[in-house]
C-alpha cells in the first residue's frame, strides 16, 4: 500500500501548468488547480464570518478531496492504470484548494496527512468501501473512480447552496470544474474499455450533460 503522496511528481506536473487560468487539463484526463491563481484571484474579497454550515462545508470537502486522491493512490498501487496515478496528483491540488480556504479563514485542518485516514468518520467508512469495491477489477476501479467524482459533484453543489461568499464559490466553482472533468475521463476509460456506467448519485440528466461534453478549462464553471 502506498503511504504517502508522490510529492516531487505532483510538485513538477504543478511547475509546467500555464498560469493563465485556475483550471488545467493534463493529458485529457487530470485537471490540476493553479493556486497561486486562485489564491490571487480570492485575495481582495471580502472575509466575513463563516456560518456553521460554511465552516462544516469547507472542512468536510477537504476530506472529500483526500479521499479521491488517497482512492486513486491505493488503486494505482493496486492495478498500474495510469489514470488513477495521474488523478491523484491533480486531487492534491485540490485538496490544496481546499486548504486555501481553511487558511484564509482561520479554521483548524481535520484532515490527516496519512493516506487512508479520515477525522470524518462518514468519510472513512467511505474510503474503506469505495477500497474493497474496486479491488476486485479494472471496471470496478474504474467504477468506483466515476463514482467518486459523482459524489463530488453533488456535494459540491450543495455546499456552493450554502454560501453567498465570493471566495468559496471561486474555490468551489473551480473544484467543481475538475470534478466533472475526472468523470468524463473515468467514464471514457470505461468505455474504451468496453465497459457500461450508469450514474449512481446524479440523474441521468445531468450525468448525460456531462460526460457527453467537452472537456473544461478556464476559473470558472461554465
Amino acid at each position: 500500500m502506498i503511504e504517502k503522496l508522490p510529492i516531487a511528481f505532483v510538485a513538477i506536473l504543478i511547475a509546467i501548468m500555464p498560469i493563465t487560468g485556475a483550471v488545467s487539463v493534463i493529458n485529457e484526463e487530470a485537471t490540476f488547480l493553479n493556486n497561486t491563481y486562485i489564491r490571487s484571484a480570492i485575495l481582495n474579497m471580502p472575509v466575513t464570518p463563516l456560518s456553521e454550515e460554511e465552516q462544516n462545508g469547507i472542512l468536510y470537502m477537504r476530506e472529500e478531496e483526500k479521499l479521491a486522491r488517497d482512492v486513486y493512490l491505493e488503486l494505482y498501487d493496486q492495478i498500474k492504470v495510469p489514470i488513477f496515478w495521474n488523478i491523484a496528483g491533480a486531487e492534491q491540488t485540490h485538496m490544496d484548494s481546499v486548504k486555501l480556504l481553511i487558511d484564509r479563514y482561520g479554521l483548524v485542518d481535520t484532515a490527516t496527512d496519512e493516506v487512508g485516514s479520515f477525522t470524518n468518520e462518514e468519510l472513512q467508512a467511505l474510503y474503506d468501501n469505495l477500497i474493497e469495491m474496486g479491488s476486485t477489477s479494472l471496471e470496478d476501479a474504474l467504477k468506483v473512480g466515476a463514482t467518486i467524482e459523482e459524489l463530488d459533484i453533488l456535494d459540491l453543489e450543495i455546499r456552493t447552496a450554502e454560501t453567498e461568499k465570493e471566495d468559496i464559490i471561486q474555490v468551489y466553482a473551480s473544484l467543481m470544474k475538475g470534478s466533472r472533468n475526472h468523470l468524463r475521463s473515468f467514464v471514457r476509460t470505461l468505455e474504451r474499455q468496453g465497459f457500461d456506467y450508469s450514474p449512481q448519485y446524479l440523474s441521468q440528466e445531468e450525468f448525460d450533460m456531462i460526460v457527453t461534453s467537452s472537456m473544461e478549462t478556464g476559473p470558472y464553471v461554465n
